[in-house]
């Protein structure tokens, strides 16, 4: 029994240690592999990521949800047939030339995304109602179900909405805090519904139709926990003359609509206001990327504009760096962007600077030299007062 034991997990280790080897030698294989076409793959990366063809998209998938509006009127689409079928060419291959370009910019990493996924789904449901009238023809009853389902097309919208996606993903994140309050208001509507069967539904007087059995009772107690038809509901148990009805009826309402329903709709509030600061920070931070990249390319710019004023100073007439940069700014425009607090980076720029600071510290240092000077002549003025009033004062003295 050992040795059997024995075999077995070590037939085990051997298989997973193969496994392991074959799979690191797939990823190996996979990662070593470099596309040739890069430049065409970038080419079509830059054309999805542009502006264009998100509005090109929007605009398209916005066209098809009004022709789908036109179509459900029965006059417009017999009037505007061959329009319908037109358009429905266009948008299938539109749709299907977004599908192959993402799919052909990065196959891999595609599949990895849920709105990507989506947009599969999506294709495949296009797709369902050309298959059926192939194979079923076109008088097959479920046919009307697959046209039907074409209206999910307006979904290709969400992948283009920031604001929906910030949504999309608040409900998923309150996904499981929803879970558990819905299994708490199931568990109530249990125990409500057991005993709303018992008190109205079992005596001769019950009311079948509304408590004759478990589902009755479950579809009984939504309403009652929407508050929709509730004083009706009252009433026909009141014709009955049962007794705790109303007290049934109170409690149920305040703990399922006023304590359950309150509480998912606040976890639905808390979790959307928290995606919304995250995608309102997550702008903020974009929108400072953005310009410090824009401040770099007009740094860069200034820098270069500034080291061939350099090299026109040591190569032409000897002009001063001075006399060089009045003329360049004789040369902007109104609408050339200047940054002005990183110009300071610049060695050309802090050189200047510091010979402007050392040409201030001598004015500072001359100026403050005069003052010496004043303070001590007004010194040596004062000094001289006293002597000249008693000289004064002894001449006046002699002469009387």
């Amino acid at each position: 029994m050992s040795q059997h034991f024995y075999h077995q997990n070590h037939t085990r280790v051997i298989s997973s240690s193969l496994f392991e080897d074959v799979s690191l030698l797939f990823y190996g294989t996979l990662w070593k592999f470099q596309r040739k076409d890069t430049q065409c793959q970038a080419f079509v990366k830059r054309v999805i990521m542009s502006r264009l063809f998100k509005i090109i998209m929007i605009s398209t998938v916005s066209t098809n949800a009004f022709f789908m509006i036109l179509w459900t009127d029965y006059e417009t689409r017999y009037n505007l047939f061959r329009l319908f079928e037109v358009s429905e060419l266009i948008f299938v291959s539109i749709y299907s030339s977004e599908f192959c370009m993402k799919l052909y910019v990065d196959p891999i990493n595609y599949w990895k995304d849920g709105y990507n996924l989506l947009d599969v789904i999506i294709i495949i449901i296009i797709f369902i109602p050309y298959s059926l009238r192939k194979i079923k023809g076109k008088h097959y009853p479920y046919l009307n179900i697959a046209d039907g389902v074409q209206s999910l097309r307006i979904l290709k919208l969400i992948p283009y909405s920031r604001g929906i996606r910030t949504l999309i993903s608040a409900m998923g994140q309150t996904a499981c805090t929803v879970a558990s309050v819905l299994v708490l208001l199931f568990v109530l509507m249990y125990v409500f519904a057991v005993l709303g069967f018992c008190l109205f539904g079992v005596p001769e007087s019950a009311d079948l139709n509304n408590w004759g059995n478990l589902a009755l009772a479950f579809f009984t107690l939504f309403s009652l926990a929407t508050v929709d038809g509730w004083t009706d509901l009252q009433q026909q148990l009141d014709a009955r003359n049962f007794t705790l009805s109303r007290s049934f009826t109170i409690i149920f309402i305040l703990l399922a609509s006023f304590v359950f329903l309150s509480m998912f709709v606040g976890v639905m509030i808390i979790h959307t206001e928290d995606s919304v600061k995250k995608f309102e920070r997550e702008l903020m931070l974009e929108r400072h990327m953005t310009l410090m990249e824009e401040k770099h390319v007009i740094l860069k710019w200034q820098q270069e504009e500034v080291s061939k004023l350099m090299q026109t100073q040591k190569n032409v007439d000897h002009k001063s760096f001075t006399e060089l940069v009045e003329k360049f700014k004789k040369t902007l425009r109104h609408t050339d962007p200047m940054v002005l607090n990183d110009f300071g980076t610049s060695l050309p720029f802090i050189d200047v600077y510091l010979s402007t600071l050392d040409n201030q510290d001598a004015t500072i240092y001359k100026l403050q030299e005069l003052y010496y000077e004043m303070v001590h002549v007004l010194s040596l003025m004062l000094e001289d007062l006293p002597q000249k009033k008693q000289s004064q004062s002894l001449e006046k003295v002699e002469e009387k």
